[in-house]
């Protein structure tokens, strides 16, 4: 059985804290309860909008959807050979916990994701990454059901097609599916990732030259509890902006142009700018809009002050991107998902 309330208040369920409503609202621990919970949308006309920790959403205004909020749990292990684990992960698992229990089985190549909040099933998604990593370094596969008719299905990494924070699920695939798992494969002897200048200049400073798994895992927390304010306090989405990718030509003419602009190489011969770089050289940073502000220390997050409501969060990142677009000519991404009205 499935529990469905309507009119159902969010501000608990996002991590913004905006306030918003949904016509109905589902939270499903098993997968058996997945079906149903389609079913009844389907009877009753309603798109399905997955909800994990609601942490990577902007919600505006009353959503006319079924939420459905995925607290599914487990780690099945699949397979292990002398170097690799195969892991089965349910989408509901909660992201950083899980980071931390591989670690203590002795599984490594997560480490560097460390304290990204939201869920297993939403990393996909957004290609979730940090610190030199991202998830399409370890993903095997993604394993979902149709939203339009149930039917259950598997898609390889191949098949995902993802990028900087990006994915086939953000794109042809965007609300068409409901991710119930996610196939890993994770390395058994320890192997680390650490040339990201920030991890590196963290672990040089601590002394660890040549860290462990565990270590690097303690360096990111600790750079990102320092780097980032805690929800809880500030509510926030984390980034709100995705870091450009340009042209060399075209990132280089702007380096030639504004002094001290940080550009990192990409494999494909691109740029990635800082998008926070860009948005404190036009004066955003620490600047309020009403009940709504960007962060004192990190350019790049956008908070709630408590009354804030998503239309005002939204007037404020188009006002940012309006500002570098206008000195930069670059256009800057939303990072997070808008519910309930255009970004």
């Amino acid at each position: 059985m499935i529990e469905v309330r309507r009119d159902v208040s969010l501000g608990h369920y996002n991590t913004l804290a905006l306030p918003a409503s949904a016509a109905a609202f589902v939270e499903v621990s098993d997968d058996a309860g997945l079906p149903r919970a389609l079913e009844w949308a389907a009877q009753h006309e309603l798109p399905v909008l997955p909800l994990g920790e609601g942490s990577n959403v902007v919600l505006v205004g009353e959503q006319q959807a079924l939420l459905l909020r995925l607290s599914t749990s487990g780690v099945e292990e699949l397979e292990r050979g002398p170097e690799h684990v195969l892991l089965r992960v349910a989408a509901g698992q909660r992201w950083h916990p899980f980071v931390a229990w591989t670690l203590a089985q002795g599984f490594c190549g997560l480490e560097n994701l460390a304290l990204i909040p939201g869920t297993v099933g939403a990393a996909p998604i957004q290609n979730i990454g940090a610190y030199g990593v991202e998830l399409s370094h370890c993903l095997v596969a993604v394993h979902a059901l149709r939203v339009a008719d149930g039917a259950a299905l598997t898609l390889a990494a191949q098949d995902c097609r993802l990028g900087y924070r990006d994915s086939v699920f953000k794109h042809e695939l965007c609300d068409q599916l409901l991710i119930t798992a996610v196939d890993l494969r994770l390395a058994t002897r320890a192997q680390t990732h650490t040339a990201y200048p920030a991890l590196r200049d963290h672990l040089d400073a601590h002394g660890l030259g040549e860290p462990t798994p565990q270590q690097v895992f303690d360096a990111v927390v600790a750079i990102r509890r320092a780097r980032l304010p805690d929800p809880a306090r500030e509510p926030n989405a984390g980034s709100f902006f995705k870091n450009p990718v340009l042209e060399a030509a075209q990132a280089q003419a702007l380096q030639a142009r504004f002094a001290g602009l940080p550009g990192y190489p990409q494999d494909d011969g691109r740029v990635k700018l800082p998008a926070a770089w860009l948005i404190e050289h036009c004066g955003f940073k620490g600047r309020r809009r009403g009940a709504v502000r960007v962060h004192r220390e990190h350019a790049l997050v956008l908070v709630n002050d408590g009354a804030g409501r998503g239309e005002e969060l939204l007037a404020l990142a188009r006002e940012i991107a309006a500002q570098v677009a206008d000195t930069f000519a670059i256009e800057l991404e939303i990072e997070p998902r808008v519910y309930g009205a255009a970004a």
